[in-house]
């Protein structure tokens, strides 16, 4: 896949938090030299301070933020620029507000053993979501039941992962 062969697209990466959504997402958008966002430099303020407390987000909460999202990614496809986004996307209510009324959305979803994730969080330094709010977003999560997401296993090199995206988003989906 070329940034050029592609009409204006955006690429949301999406999956609990340390499953290493802004770590392929960077990568990704490395390799297709496109713009890469972060989910997490939308959120408001008083969502942060929430996460950092160990308080999990209600979905009044997400509103906002989700809205501000899409407003992003309609832009960006409006001024026929690609994006990849990381954004964890838990429920499939979320990647519908998330995509909305725009035709030009990928989904893909890194997903992962607890044991994996766990390990990863606690090992990340500066992040202001605490690893013991991962059990409440697993319990929020809604994996994908569609067959147009792209699905892969975090249990592999951050190379690996890319390529495999990148394969993916070459092979028709029935």
């Amino acid at each position: 896949m070329e940034k050029d062969n592609l009409s204006p697209r955006a690429l949301i990466v999406f999956g609990v938090s340390g499953c290493g959504k802004s770590t392929v997402g960077q990568a990704l958008a490395a390799r297709l030299n496109i713009a890469f966002a972060d989910a997490d430099d939308f959120h408001p303020p008083e969502n942060i301070a929430k996460m950092q407390s160990g308080t999990p987000l209600t979905d009044v909460d997400r509103a906002p933020w989700l809205a501000a999202l899409h407003t992003y990614l309609k832009e960006m496809l409006a001024n026929q620029q690609h994006v990849v986004l990381a954004c964890s996307a838990l429920k499939q209510a979320y990647r519908e507000r998330l995509q909305g009324d725009l035709s030009s959305v990928t989904f893909i979803y890194l997903h992962g053993t607890f044991d994996v994730i766990l390990k990863r969080l606690q090992a990340r330094q500066g992040h202001f979501m605490p690893a013991d709010l991962l059990q409440s977003q697993l319990d929020t999560l809604e994996p994908p039941t569609d067959t147009t997401t792209i699905q892969v296993s975090v249990d592999q090199s951050v190379d690996n992962l890319v390529d495999n995206i990148l394969f993916l988003l070459k092979t028709p989906v029935d």
